[in-house]
Parts: C-alpha cells; sequence; structure tokens
C-alpha cells in the first residue's frame, strides 16, 4: 500500500469518527431539547418528595414548548407552541421569573384566575381550606435536614392529587399570608417543604407560562452528603438506592 493510499485511509476514518460524534451530539441535543432533560436538585424545598442529591427527567413536552426550551434560552418566539397547560400538583421545572438563568422546581398550586391563601398552617384555594391530615413524623435528617423529628402532614388537592409537607416551625411566617390572585396566563408554585421554600409567597413570585420548562417525572440516581455522582467510591454509604426510578409525585 503506498504512502497516499495509507493516508487517505487514516483520513476517511478519522473523518467516519467525527461524524459519529457529530451525530451523537446532535441526538442528544434533539432528546434533551425535545424530550428528557436531566436535572438535579439544589435545594430542600421540595423535601419529603424531593431530596438534594437527587438527579431526575424532566418531561420536555409535557407543556409545550418556549423559548426557555432552548439551550440558552434564545428569544426565538414568545409564547408556548403544542403547549399543554400543567395540572394542579404538577411537580414542575421552570425559569425562576426574576433571573430566567436560575432553574426552579415547585409544586404548581395555583392556576390562572385561582385566589390562594395559607391561614394558620393550612392551603387555602379560592376560599375552600385543602385537606389537610397529619400522617406521622420523619426523624431522618437526611430528608428534613434538622436533627429532631418533623412533623408531615399528607394535603389533598381540589382535583386528588395528594403530597406530604413538611411542617418544620409550627406558626411560621409563611403560614399566614396574604390572598394571592393568580394572574391570566401565570401560575403559583410552592415548595412541599413549606417553611423552607422561596417559592410564589415570596421572591419567586406568579410563574409566567412561558417560563415552565417541564414536569418532573423520574428519579434516576440520588445520593446523599453532598457527593457527587462521579465520585463511586462514596456510593456503598451514600446511595440512596430506595429512591432510584422512583416516579416523582
Amino acid at each position: 500500500m503506498s504512502v497516499a493510499e495509507k493516508t487517505a485511509k487514516k483520513s476517511g476514518g478519522l473523518g467516519e469518527i467525527v461524524n459519529v460524534i457529530v451525530q451523537a451530539l446532535i441526538l442528544a441535543l434533539v432528546i434533551r431539547t425535545l424530550l428528557f432533560q436531566p436535572f438535579s436538585i439544589p435545594s430542600g424545598s421540595m423535601r419529603p418528595t424531593l431530596l438534594e442529591g437527587d438527579y431526575l427527567f424532566v418531561t420536555k413536552w409535557a407543556y409545550g414548548y418556549s423559548r426557555f426550551s432552548l439551550p440558552f434560552s434564545p428569544n426565538l418566539f414568545s409564547g408556548r407552541i403544542f403547549g399543554s397547560p400543567p395540572k394542579r400538583g404538577d411537580v414542575a421545572v421552570f425559569k425562576f421569573p426574576p433571573n430566567p438563568s436560575l432553574d426552579y422546581i415547585k409544586r404548581v398550586i395555583g392556576l390562572p384566575g385561582d385566589r390562594i391563601q395559607m391561614r394558620e398552617g393550612v392551603l387555602y384555594i379560592n376560599g375552600e381550606a385543602v385537606p389537610r391530615e397529619k400522617v406521622g413524623e420523619i426523624n431522618n435528617r437526611d430528608v428534613t435536614e434538622v436533627d429532631r423529628p418533623v412533623d408531615v402532614y399528607r394535603e389533598t388537592l381540589p382535583n386528588g392529587v395528594s403530597y406530604d409537607t413538611l411542617d418544620l416551625t409550627p406558626n411560621s411566617i409563611d403560614d399566614n399570608t396574604r390572598e394571592f390572585i393568580v394572574p391570566p396566563g401565570h401560575y403559583f408554585m410552592m415548595g412541599d417543604n413549606r417553611d423552607n421554600s422561596s417559592d410564589s409567597r415570596r421572591s419567586v413570585g406568579f410563574v409566567p407560562e412561558e417560563n415552565l420548562v417541564g414536569r418532573a417525572n423520574i428519579i434516576f440516581f440520588s445520593i446523599a452528603g453532598g457527593a457527587s455522582p462521579l465520585e463511586i467510591w462514596k456510593w456503598p454509604t451514600e446511595m440512596r438506592p430506595t429512591r432510584l426510578f422512583n416516579f416523582v409525585r
């Protein structure tokens, strides 16, 4: 084989490798933009439903697509296309309205036109108290972040969606709020960790429909202690195997 033939063969092999890599990157981009986006839980605002160190997939098509569905959120169009409104009780990822470079995750509590208020720790929607039942205590710092038992209450929304909330501090400042009226095209979001959540009661405010990224779907990995998934040597002691492949509800 001549030198020219060897060079051509090497060049062709390199071209094939580059072609495969480019195709893989395009496929990954399409999947992330249109189908699923991995997301890690950065704070304890959704405890006990979601814990810091949970890694989950967000379903991108659940609410349609806005400019925030695309990497770097280019301002190519406004509103949503192929949109489907979130349901009350969904756990949704959205762009923080004051700073859309940040991703937040909370539960959808109020829909457009709803009146939302907290009174003595009880959630009211359109003047009606949401059923709230104490179901026990959790005395596990990995779940609650505190070294003491914490009361757990189960709420059931008008559409039948049930979930557990933590009551870290009875009679806290967020247990009594003014009445919020959700404007058209916006949603009211709250964390399940009611006394330790920056949500629509505070700095988040009403979340525009355009800011929705997707619905939290399934936990595919979970590790405690602030460990990284790449620290494989910590898996035997810090991984939470009982949380793997749990659906988010």
